[in-house]
């Protein structure tokens, strides 16, 4: 019986719950956009229109929908891969997709100065950091 309180134990139980929270929460955000399409373009429409993205928001709208549920995809198909076969490739994929895509946000957020949805974003970009060093494979 393993030890359970190894560093290779824990390690990978740390590589399960960062992937098993990235995969929630990039599918939450992203099945949201899907399902309250309206919705959200409209928010996100009167959030940009005093900013120089205001012309982009129907295409920015799209690649971040696309790069949120990438991220929860690979994310969650990840997790189960960890799980079961202990290869962390398609998580890793996520976490650096789930990073991309919080850059792409925070820069949205900075460009429309709304300086308190940029910082809300920052502990989750740390953890999409954290996870993608923990997906490495070493």
């Amino acid at each position: 019986m393993p030890n359970l309180h190894s560093p290779e134990v824990a390690y990978y139980i740390l590589q399960i719950l960062v992937s098993a929270f990235l995969a929630i929460l990039f599918l939450q955000s992203g099945i949201d956009k899907i399902v309250d399409r309206r919705g959200n373009r409209a928010y996100l429409e009167q959030h940009f229109a005093k900013s120089p993205l205001a012309a982009t928001v129907g295409p920015m709208f799209m690649v971040i929908t696309i790069l949120e549920v990438s991220a929860g995809a690979l994310s969650g198909v990840g997790c189960a891969l960890i799980l079961f076969t202990h290869d962390t490739t398609v998580a890793y994929l996520g976490a650096v997709i789930g990073g991309i895509n919080l850059t792409a946000l925070f820069f949205g957020q900075r460009v429309a100065k709304d300086y308190v949805g940029a910082a809300v974003l920052v502990p989750y970009f740390l953890l999409a950091l954290s996870a993608i060093f923990l997906l490495a494979e070493h």
